[in-house]
Formats: structure tokens, C-alpha cells, sequence
């Protein structure tokens, strides 16, 4: 009986954690952009990972945005780049062959233009009635 009780509870849970890991998973990177880079310079190296990376296992349906503060003080960041992948299964694919990638060269290419030392993982669930 015991048995049972833990096989009924662990599918229960189970059910109930599927949605959360069919949500979006979002990477928000704190960025300092270099003094002599413009946000021209930051949109053309964004968009030049972001091809890189949809070349990539994982990567292939990752969206790029570049958030700049219009009337906040953000202390030491200057912008967030943010990267979203439709679930964790796919950013973990992309993230498992990001060592020695075209996206782990373009970061090099560009590192004149901004340093971004900071990340964080979010999930994104979107809010309302389904």
C-alpha cells in the first residue's frame, strides 16, 4: 500500500511540474558597454551572436534582445542582453556545445564593445488564462 501511495504521489508531481519546464527559458546578461562603443556597435555584435548561434544545435530558435535604460540609473550595467529559448531543453543543448563555438568566438570578436560579467536564468511564463 505504501508503495502505491508514493508511485500516485510522484506521478501527481510529476503532472504538475511538466508546465513549468514547457516554459521559456531566459538568460538576462548585465552588460557595461566600452566607452568608445556606440549602440549600433552593440546591436551589430548582438545580431552577429545571434547568427552565430541559431548555426548551433539548440540554437536554432533563440531569440536576441538588447535592453537600454531610457530614464533609470542602472549602477554599474550600461544595458541587459537578454537571450530566450522557447524551453530549458534547448537552452541546455545550446549551452552543452557552446565551448570553442562560432557563438563562444563571436563573444571574443566583440569583447572590445561590452563586457557582461553578470547572468542570471529566468524562466518566462506568460500571465493570464491559457
Amino acid at each position: 500500500m505504501n508503495l502505491i501511495m508514493r508511485l500516485m504521489i510522484v506521478s501527481i508531481m510529476m503532472m504538475v511540474a511538466a508546465p513549468a519546464w514547457s516554459a521559456s527559458a531566459v538568460a538576462v546578461y548585465t552588460c557595461e558597454q566600452d566607452d568608445d562603443a556606440s549602440e549600433a556597435d552593440v546591436n551589430a555584435a548582438a545580431a552577429e551572436w545571434l547568427k552565430a548561434a541559431k548555426t548551433m544545435k539548440g540554437g536554432e530558435n533563440l531569440e536576441v534582445y538588447v535592453m537600454f535604460p531610457m530614464a533609470v540609473t542602472m549602477g554599474e550595467s550600461d544595458f541587459l542582453f537578454i537571450v530566450k529559448a522557447p524551453s530549458f531543453a534547448e537552452w541546455g543543448t545550446f549551452m552543452d556545445g557552446y565551448e570553442g563555438s562560432a557563438v563562444a568566438d563571436s563573444d571574443k570578436k566583440h569583447a572590445d564593445v561590452a563586457d557582461c560579467p553578470d547572468s542570471a536564468l529566468w524562466e518566462l511564463v506568460k500571465a493570464g488564462p491559457e
